[in-house]
């Protein structure tokens, strides 16, 4: 049987420790019916991978992360149809299956799309699980349109990243996302965001200096404990969308106003192969169309070359550091 290159978690270590993640080599996998083999060219790491590396014990078999990527399709199943060999496709995985830290993983097609042409590799790379992420706050549970307005606490995150841009094309009214440095400020602003605030200072009053009334839709990277701050800034019948734990939920705030709030996670498709589980792969080809016409940018701002376990808890420890702006992604140089 044919052997890949991968890298792993066999314990849950310190990712300052040489044996967090490791190399190793193991079967190239098999496309069903719906898969495409794709051969990985680069990979983006995300706090997910953060998440189920520290709580993965000592896994039975080698653990593969990695869900965020862009590469070649190099076979498909009996049942594809719409991609071939050849393809260049990005995806944001499944966390159910092995991820894509390997030269070869398998994609379900209904998750994939055909990459933007316009942008390298390892720019594409930095988009999907985010872009995934933002569009179903954004879209499905806020429904942002017209002239409403958006706050992005978190801006100048991966999330944040593309929640900024996507609220850009959806709405004419105002996009502000939170930043408490200059360059996370500065990058928000570039982005699209009309203006940015401190999460770290009371919002209320750095809310309505700038005029707004209230945000129909605050989607959030930083929820635990603020869903007061929040409920004072939103309008009436608002959603506030969270990708963090909210631990002792005072629904009791959220009340007055009749706030709604959800609970994102781009992997519920994948994870209960729900009826509209290709809706992911109509993001990502509309988040292509979105690129292409110059209305998204790659939020990629490290680039790191080798797909090997030095080179990913390199990138990691940017991710585990809180202080990363846009996205870390690591090419393949040579598998």
């Amino acid at each position: 049987m044919p052997t890949m290159p991968a890298v792993a978690v066999t314990e849950s270590l310190p990712i300052t420790n040489p044996h967090s993640l490791v190399d190793v080599k193991l079967p190239v996998p098999t496309p069903g019916p719906n898969d495409l083999l794709v051969e990985v060219r680069a990979v983006s790491v995300n706090p997910v991978d953060v998440k189920i590396r520290q709580g993965a014990g000592k896994p039975a078999e080698p653990l593969v992360l990695g869900f965020d990527g862009a590469g070649q399709v190099r076979a498909v199943g009996e049942a594809v149809e719409e991609l071939k060999v050849g393809d260049e496709v990005w995806f944001a995985g499944d966390r159910t299956r092995p991820g894509c830290y390997a030269r070869y993983t398998l994609i379900d097609q209904r998750v994939a799309s055909r990459r933007p042409g316009t942008l390298p590799t390892a720019a594409a790379a930095a988009l999907p699980l985010t872009a995934i992420t933002a569009s179903e706050a954004i879209r499905e549970h806020i429904g942002l349109s017209d002239d409403d307005a958006f706050l992005m606490v978190g801006g100048a995150g991966g999330v944040g990243s593309m929640a900024i841009q996507i609220a850009r094309t959806l709405t004419t009214g105002p996009v502000i996302a939170t930043a408490s440095r200059p360059e996370s400020d500065e990058w928000c602003r570039n982005l699209g965001a009309d203006a940015t605030i401190d999460h770290h200072r009371p919002l209320a009053d750095q809310v309505q200096e700038l005029g707004v009334e209230g945000f129909n839709g605050v989607l959030s990277a930083y929820s635990a404990g603020r869903e007061g701050d929040f409920a004072e800034i939103m309008a009436p019948f608002g959603t506030l969308v969270v990708i963090d734990a909210m631990p002792n939920l005072n629904t009791n705030a959220l009340k007055p106003k009749s706030l709604a709030v959800v609970a994102e996670s781009m992997f519920t498709r994948t994870q209960f192969h729900t009826s509209d589980i290709a809706e992911q792969g109509r993001i990502l080809a509309r988040v292509a169309e979105l690129v292409e016409s110059g209305r998204i940018r790659s939020t990629m701002t490290e680039r790191l070359k080798g797909i090997n376990a030095a080179t990913l808890r390199k990138a990691t420890e940017m991710v585990e550091s809180g202080h990363m702006i846009g996205k870390v992604v690591v090419e393949a140089d040579a598998w």
